[in-house]
């Protein structure tokens, strides 16, 4: 039986995600019935809510295999699922570092995947005080260098409104970031929500797509 050693699981995204999917979970109501002599009680209690991150985790992966728009790599939806040989860690080679980044490719994807370093398993303590959380996309493209090769993109844009253009130039960036990486390669298999899709701006036809893990986890 082959398991998974799970990494990265993004506790706020599940936070978030979870009341939404099922309003009543953590607070399931059990009834029980007591007989007192000749008269039949009822009662309800409240059980505590589950703590277990990994069952959380697991009841939203199910909901988006099940009722989600949830893709492939090459065919993402709103949330995509993958499993490939991916290269990650702290970005820049800093234990610290507030962003860890996954980078990987299909036969027709470059895939870049970022979060904050917090939602790794044994991560530093003092990580969040090195910057913002790393799932929204500025904030991401900020952390790996690549917004200040677009602040002369984005005042331009704000004139000839071609947004498309930015977008463009930062798939391309976020390509040249997955190709430069260095760390050793693992099996990874994650769901991720996508944030930029988009074909690469290098005329090959190839497709690279960004995301925020909601859970990335080795596997043999």
């Amino acid at each position: 039986m082959s398991l998974s050693y799970y990494v990265y699981i993004s506790d706020s995204k599940v936070d978030m995600l979870l009341p939404q999917i099922d309003p009543g979970f953590g607070a399931k109501r059990q009834t029980e019935v007591g007989v007192n002599l000749s008269v039949l009680s009822a009662k309800r209690t409240t059980e505590a809510p589950p703590t277990d991150r990994i069952t959380r985790l697991q009841t939203v992966v199910r909901y988006l295999h099940d009722h989600g728009d949830l893709g492939t790599v090459d065919a993402p939806g709103q949330y995509f699922w993958g499993s490939l040989r991916m290269r990650w860690g702290a970005f820049r080679d800093d234990p610290a570092s507030s962003l860890v980044f996954f980078g990987g490719r299909t036969e027709s994807t470059v895939l870049a995947l970022g979060g904050s370093y917090r939602h790794v398993y044994d991560y530093v303590p003092d990580a969040e005080a090195h910057g913002v959380g790393r799932s929204m996309m500025s904030s991401m493209l900020d952390g790996l260098g690549i917004t200040s090769d677009l602040e002369d993109e984005y005042v331009a844009d704000a004139v000839d409104g071609d947004l498309d253009r930015v977008d463009r130039m930062a798939l391309g960036r976020v390509e040249q970031v997955v190709a430069r990486l260095r760390w050793p390669a693992q099996h990874v298999e994650f769901v991720a929500k996508r944030l930029l899709h988009g074909e690469s701006p290098d005329g090959t036809g190839r497709s690279v797509l960004l995301g925020t893990p909601l859970y990335a986890a080795v596997v043999d």
